[in-house]
This record gives C-alpha cells, sequence and structure tokens, in this order.
C-alpha cells in the first residue's frame, strides 16, 4: 500500500515524518514524501532513501502574511493541490498522514479534494493553525497533549542511549537545527564558569552563528563542542547531563527518552506561545525548569544549573516517552482505512 508523508518546515514536523517512514518500512508500506522547496525539508530528506518518491513544491505560509498575502498564499496552496492529486493518481496513494506545518497543506487539502483518508499528527500542547482547521475533516487525530492520547514519537536512538544522570560533567545547549541567537549568546556567557567548575559544553548552535560561536570560544581558550546540525543527535544528548533548550515538542520528547534533564527556555514568537506549553508538561509535573528569555540572566541560569537535582529528574523521566510510538500511530492509522 502507498501511503504520502507529508509536512515540515522546521526540524519538529520532520522528526516525526522520519519516524514514520522507519515504522512504515518495517511493516512492508511505501511512502511517497511531499513537502517544501523552503524551510528544512530538503536538508532533511533530499538524500533520504526510504521514500519511493519526494516532491518539494513550492508551498509557503499563509498565517505569516499580511492582508492580500493571505489570500495570494492560499490560493497557491489550492493550485498545488491539484498537483498533489495527480502525484496521488499516478503513484496509487491510498491515506495521507500530515505532521502539519505549511509544508502539508497543498497534501492535505488534496487528501480531502480527492476523498482519500486523511491522518494528522499534532505535535504541540497548542494546535497549529492547519492541523485545527482540518482536524474536523480528518479520518484520524493524534496528539501526546490532548484527552484522546497517543504517545509521541522519537527515534529508537534516543531511548537505545539513555542513561540516568548522577552528576554534571556536561552540558548541552540547543537552540534547534536553525539556531536560536538567545541561547548562543547565554552559552558564550555561561562558559567561564562551567569550565573553571570543569564542565564540558556541547553546543548546537545553527548554521548563521557558526563561525561567530566558534570565534568566541576559541577567543576565551574553551575547548567546546560546537555544531550546526546533527543527525544523530542522540550521541551528543548521550554525552551530556543536562540540557538548556528551547521547547520544541520533538525536543522534549527526544530529551525524555534520553532521560536527560532540561531547562527550557521557549521560544517567545512561537505560535499560541506553544512552545511555553510544551514545556509546561514537564513543569507540572516537576520534572524540568522553564525562564522565560526575560528571566533567563545568565546569573539566574547559572543558580538553576547548580541547585537542580540531576539523579531525581532523570530518574522520573524513564516513562515519560513510550518507544515504538510510529509503530502505535500506523497501527491506528491502518485500522481507520
Amino acid at each position: 500500500m502507498m501511503m504520502v508523508l507529508t509536512g515540515g518546515g522546521t526540524g519538529g514536523h520532520l522528526n516525526i515524518i522520519k519516524c514514520l517512514l522507519e515504522s512504515a518500512s518495517r511493516k512492508g508500506l511505501e511512502c511517497v514524501y511531499i513537502g517544501s522547496e523552503n524551510g528544512q525539508d530538503r536538508l532533511w530528506f533530499d538524500n533520504e532513501k526510504g521514500f519511493r518518491e519526494k516532491f518539494f513544491l513550492s508551498s509557503r505560509g499563509v498565517m505569516n502574511q499580511s492582508g492580500m498575502g493571505k489570500f495570494h498564499a492560499l490560493a497557491h496552496i489550492f493550485k498545488l493541490s491539484k498537483q498533489c492529486q495527480q502525484i496521488f493518481s499516478a503513484h496509487g496513494v491510498k491515506a495521507v498522514f500530515s505532521v502539519g506545518g505549511y509544508s502539508g497543506a497543498p497534501a492535505s487539502f488534496a487528501a480531502l479534494f480527492s476523498r482519500l483518508p486523511l491522518l494528522i499528527h499534532e505535535q504541540n500542547a497548542k494546535r497549529g493553525g492547519l492541523n485545527s482547521l482540518l482536524k474536523p475533516f480528518a479520518r484520524g487525530f493524534f496528539s501526546a497533549f490532548e484527552k484522546e492520547f497517543a504517545p509521541y514519537p522519537v527515534r529508537d536512538g534516543f531511548f537505545d542511549l539513555a542513561r540516568r544522570r548522577e552528576g554534571l560533567g556536561c552540558i548541552i545547549f540547543l537552540g534547534g537545527s536553525q539556531g536560536a541567537s538567545f541561547i548562543n549568546d547565554l552559552a558564550l556567557n555561561l562558559a567561564p564558569k562551567l569550565d573553571q567548575m570543569g564542565v564540558k559544553i556541547i553546543h548546537q548552535c545553527g548554521g548563521k552563528d557558526l563561525q561567530k560561536c566558534q570565534e568566541a570560544y576559541e577567543a576565551l581558550g574553551i575547548s567546546a563542542e560546537v555544531f550546526d546540525f546533527c543527525p544523530h543527535l542522540e550521541e551528543k544528548m548521550h554525552r551530556a547531563d543536562l540540557a538548556i533548550s528551547r521547547a520544541g515538542a520533538s525536543t522534549l520528547f527526544e530529551l525524555c527518552a534520553n532521560a536527560l534533564p532540561c531547562i527550557f527556555i521557549p521560544y517567545p514568537y512561537a505560535a499560541k506561545n506553544h512552545q511555553f506549553f510544551n514545556a509546561k508538561f514537564l513543569h507540572d509535573r516537576a520534572l524540568c525548569q522553564i525562564f522565560t528569555q526575560e528571566q533567563a540572566s545568565a546569573e539566574a541560569v547559572f543558580k538553576a544549573i547548580a541547585s537542580i537535582n540531576l539523579p531525581h529528574i532523570s530518574q522520573n523521566l524513564e516513562g515519560i516517552a513510550q518507544k515504538n510510538a510510529a509503530e502505535f500511530l500506523l497501527q491506528k492509522a491502518l485500522k481507520l482505512f
């Protein structure tokens, strides 16, 4: 059976696609990917061999447009949906599984127009605009944050390399695959104190700040492990005892799977402030600390680093994420069509 996997734009969405693809391959299901030439879709999947075919369309966001820009962007999505219908017909597609984001809009609407089953995974604690719009028309809707619970897909490697943290020897700063200037600056401000404590630093800074961060650590005389993008982030998380991170949902559940405690600094401009509510999911269970950007001075975060109970949090993070969640989603999905 042929299924379309669609959606993307950010690493969080694309992580879900990756998990679903791996699970589908184990089940003998073939998949076509439909994403966007904008965002990170090509970076993740241009060389991915697991798909039967990949299509990167000229889709773009609607909500970030103003005035007539929204109308033109929506009209463009409907135009691309016709192209998606042709893809469905050419490949004998039987269902469409969307993880949201503007990358998923053309194929999702095309599924409705073609009367194909549409399945949706919502990754965040606050629903995205596209998923909210399409939920009433979807054959299945899955979320780890809603009453009709479905476990969040996380790649096996994060579970396989999990360990309980007993003390602080290494910190990883995670700004996401696109980087986060605020977290980059915070890491550089904290680096001298951490180095004095003998704490090693792993720092995902994104491509645009890579050279800046490398030169800054060199000027400080600190041997930090600095990188922009890594397809095997679980290997770097495994070596860390604490993370300081944005609060994208995929990152949050990867940290849980790896039993890696975290201090979250949610991206303040995320739609519906969803990163804060993602982090609140753990904070309500006393399993993380949250700082807004206004609160996250180097002094305040350093005090939190010094006082955090790593063994307690690490142990209790076990079980928050569930292995084989993508298998669960596909099994549920296959029963719906």
